[in-house]
């Protein structure tokens, strides 16, 4: 599985390009999830160019303080307050951001060999995890794989020993169906990691479970190969404040 590191500012201008770019969405009508996804699957994505020198903790540091919180707002209000939103808006900045990058760029490693099945990113200060929906789940199902739970068991493994995180479960699916099954299925998803992981030790405190039906689609849903993509759970680390304070004292290395 490949590490995918991406800057703030790069995956501003995507987002923004994207979302500008989106049109009416409509529903087609079926059951739900249609198919399923066997098997790894390798996806690029865009970061633009980085400056020589500049690793992600140290473009994570020239942010600056305070300007993630206004870089976030406006991704969550052209997004519903999304996985980008909450990335781009936990971040702080300056030193304390280089710091809590560097924290991160050590917990994604760690995710990267323990989760064969997941896509790990590090986007700013913090990481986002994409599991496809065929890996996790059976069609217009909501109970965990047998892979699934090894893989979260490796997801829970280093949420323990990297305590000061925060932890956003987020479920998606394609537009095939109505939105009230869907709503309900990325929900239940949603739900299952979030039940999952805290029943393998991880203090419900730290999870938040939504489920975006197919609100936030991330491939053109017109095609098979794009609902596969659509039909996903997202799983979002961000630093918690107490985290960000012990940073910001110099407590934390």
């Amino acid at each position: 599985m490949k590490l995918v590191k991406l800057s703030l500012t790069s995956m501003l201008a995507v987002t923004m390009l994207f979302t500008s770019c989106q049109g009416t969405r409509q529903t087609t009508s079926g059951t739900g999830d249609t198919s399923t996804t066997t098997g790894n699957r390798t996806e690029t994505s865009t970061t633009g160019e980085d400056k020589p020198g500049m690793n992600k903790t140290t473009k994570g540091g020239i942010i600056g303080a305070g300007s993630g919180a206004v870089v976030g707002g406006i991704i969550g209000n052209r997004m519903g307050n999304t996985a980008a939103g909450a990335i781009v808006g936990a971040a702080v900045g300056g030193a304390t951001g280089a710091v809590i990058g560097r924290r991160m760029d050590k917990q994604a490693e760690e995710l990267e060999k323990s989760m064969e099945n997941a896509k790990i990113e590090r986007v700013g200060e913090a990481i986002r995890i994409n599991f496809d929906s065929g890996i996790l789940f059976a069609v217009n199902s909501a109970e965990l794989s047998a892979s699934a739970k090894r893989d979260i068991d490796g997801l829970v493994t280093t949420l323990q020993k990297y305590q000061g995180t925060n932890i956003i479960i987020e479920g998606h699916t394609d537009n095939t169906g109505s939105r009230e099954l869907n709503q309900g299925l990325s929900e239940r998803r949603a739900q299952a990691v979030a039940n999952y992981a805290r029943s393998r030790g991880v203090e419900a405190s730290r999870m938040q479970a939504k489920g975006y039906a197919f609100d936030q689609p991330i491939a053109d849903n017109t095609t098979a190969e794009g609902r596969s993509q659509n039909r996903r759970v997202e799983i979002i680390i961000i630093a918690s404040e107490e985290l960000k304070q012990a940073a910001e004292k110099g407590e934390i290395k």
